[in-house]
């Protein structure tokens, strides 16, 4: 049976050394049994297992809910149906995440169109309003008196 040194597993999988540990500390990869030399030898079916890591990470998955979907492939009880849900609840999140950077992005829009970029750093409008925190956290800008919602 091949096994691979864990350079030559984060290489196929994409990563590195240090991310193929600390997914095994996370509990991801199981610890590989190690030879007399203490090198730790991998089992080539490790790579795949790396990749959908890697892959659910980048689609916005956390380790936890990847270590989840893990669980779900190996578990005889569990279906496709459970899957999609998992899929569909990071759908979900991932549209909350978007309204509040678009929120973001409209607030920091009217606080930069309320700045000339000139006079002194005292009358800075985007500084004021930052400044105010009771205010911000309303959606009112102090200086303009409109809301950043």
């Amino acid at each position: 049976m091949e096994t691979l040194k864990i350079g030559q597993l984060a290489q196929r999988g994409g990563v590195g050394v240090e991310t193929v540990r600390f997914y095994e500390r996370r509990g991801l990869l199981d610890e590989p049994p190690r030879r007399d030399s203490g090198y730790r030898q991998y089992p080539v079916d490790a790579v795949p297992r790396l990749r959908f890591i890697r892959r659910a990470k980048e689609l916005g998955f956390s380790l936890s809910e990847i270590k989840e979907l893990l669980d779900l492939r190996v578990d005889e009880r569990s279906s496709a149906a459970d899957v999609r849900a998992r899929a569909a609840a990071k759908i979900d999140e991932i549209a909350i995440k978007i309204a509040d950077l678009q929120r973001i992005t409209r607030a920091l829009t009217e606080l930069t169109d309320c700045c000339s970029g000139r006079g002194p750093i005292g009358e800075c409008p985007i500084l004021d309003a930052m400044e105010m925190n009771q205010e911000a956290s309303k959606g009112q800008a102090s200086t303009t008196g409109r809301s950043l919602q």
